[in-house]
């Protein structure tokens, strides 16, 4: 009778310590924070012109990424998610904008950018920057995220870098943390040269090099998919930004954005 008791006990220690759904309540307030960040007057209005095409809120969602905790948004350009991350994540969390060191060669400008960010209305905003590799702000954080650049890494840094990458971003979460990963669609098996060459990755790339880091690919989302991209243009670039360039051309093409995957893994935990 005593060890049946000792076991219930036990087990009922072991329930109690499980992960739990989100309560209605906890899921109304990461709503709220989400929709009070995305229309904050202090987002800059060239960036609130943009969210049509976003989605920032449903992303946010499905991230997630809620108040109190510590995100990192890496390879933060000039602050559009950082932004957000900071008025969702509130005066409890923390935003870590994580600017690589081998892209400082690449893109020279990338760290004054990201300096750029932190202000009294984002007081919560620190940037770091070190080697891809070594990826750490001193505590295990929540979420790492990154918008439309593990194709720069893949492709101008290396396929190498990017598995280092998320062994570092594995490392960077705790225990049940995400790693959500947005990028441009490219056609199937073609990352070796369109991450390079047309600023777009193979999903299955990805997918296949952060399950290896030891990740669990736990959702996608479809709400930037537009199967009017014809997956052959290249998305970024000055070469190809102007008003007869090849962007141009494939955003009328495709109705206003490019086709992107949105990939969610969790450290397990």
């Amino acid at each position: 009778m005593k060890l049946s008791t000792a076991l219930l006990a036990a087990s009922t220690v072991l329930l109690a310590s499980c992960a739990q759904p989100p309560r209605a309540d906890d899921t109304a307030a990461t709503s709220a924070a989400v929709t009070a960040a995305v229309a904050s007057p202090d987002r800059p209005a060239a960036e609130t012109q943009r969210d049509n095409a976003r989605k920032p809120a449903d992303l946010m969602l499905f991230s997630g990424i809620k108040p109190g905790d510590r995100v990192v948004d890496l390879m933060p350009g000039g602050g559009y998610f950082t932004r957000i991350f900071s008025k969702t994540v509130g005066p409890s969390g923390h935003v870590y904008a994580f600017v690589p060191e081998e892209f400082l060669k690449i893109a020279p400008k990338s760290l004054a950018a990201a300096q750029g960010i932190p202000n009294d209305a984002y007081a919560n905003v620190t940037v770091v920057s070190q080697p891809l590799a070594d990826l750490s702000v001193g505590a295990p954080v929540d979420a790492v995220w990154t918008s439309d650049n593990y194709h720069d890494v893949y492709g101008f840094v290396g396929a190498a870098a990017a598995a280092q990458l998320d062994a570092a971003v594995y490392r960077a979460l705790k225990p049940g943390g995400v790693f959500i990963v947005v990028d441009h669609v490219a056609i199937a098996g073609t990352s070796d040269t369109s991450a390079h060459t047309l600023h777009r990755i193979d999903p299955e790339t990805v997918k296949q090099q952060v399950l290896a880091a030891g990740f669990k690919l736990e959702a996608e989302s479809d709400v930037l998919r537009n199967p009017q991209d014809p997956h052959d243009a290249p998305v970024s670039g000055p070469a190809v930004r102007g008003p007869a360039g090849q962007f141009a051309t494939m955003i009328r093409r495709t109705g206003g954005h490019t086709d992107q995957f949105v990939l969610k893994f969790r450290k397990p935990g």
